[in-house]
């Protein structure tokens, strides 16, 4: 499978890898394609169900303390943020989105640890839809990326 850059996915031996998995619960109709994607990559590339973690919390804003907390145990290799926040009628939509990705980056940062951005923001239920299933799941996008981080000899 080709990527948009012309890169084929890779695949790694994840067996002995270890994952955490933050995701929002708003949206959870959203969440839980990106969700599956990110197993059908992990699975794909060997990472036993049990090295798997996966915490749930109330929406996109609180993904980067579940976040920090996971990478201050020092227990996973990497971390994937899977959120959903679709625009409204008021500005509520740029906050939430800005601050959890911008926590989302101090988290990884700080620790240095890479984190999957499986936080989508879309202007309608559609979009939302459309990047949550199928080959334009963006929470397998993530997950591929972050991955490919772990491979990297930085």
């Amino acid at each position: 499978m080709q990527r948009k850059n012309n890169q084929k996915k890779e695949t790694i031996d994840g067996s002995k890898l270890k994952i955490g998995i933050v995701v929002s619960k708003f949206n959870s109709d959203i969440t839980g394609g990106m969700l599956q994607g990110t197993m059908d990559v992990l699975e794909k590339n060997k990472v036993k169900k049990s090295n798997i973690k996966t915490v749930w919390v109330p929406g996109a804003f609180e993904i980067p303390l579940a976040c920090q907390k996971a990478a201050k145990t020092k227990k996973f290799d990497a971390l994937i943020a899977l959120g959903c926040v679709i625009k409204g009628g008021t500005d509520h939509y740029y906050f939430v989105s800005n601050e959890a990705a911008r926590g989302i980056m101090d988290v990884m940062l700080k620790y240095d640890i890479p984190i999957g951005f499986g936080v989508i923001t879309t202007n309608n239920l559609k979009q939302a839809q459309d990047r949550s299933r199928g080959k334009n799941n963006k929470g397998a996008e993530a997950t591929q990326a972050v991955l490919e981080m772990i491979s990297e000899k930085i």
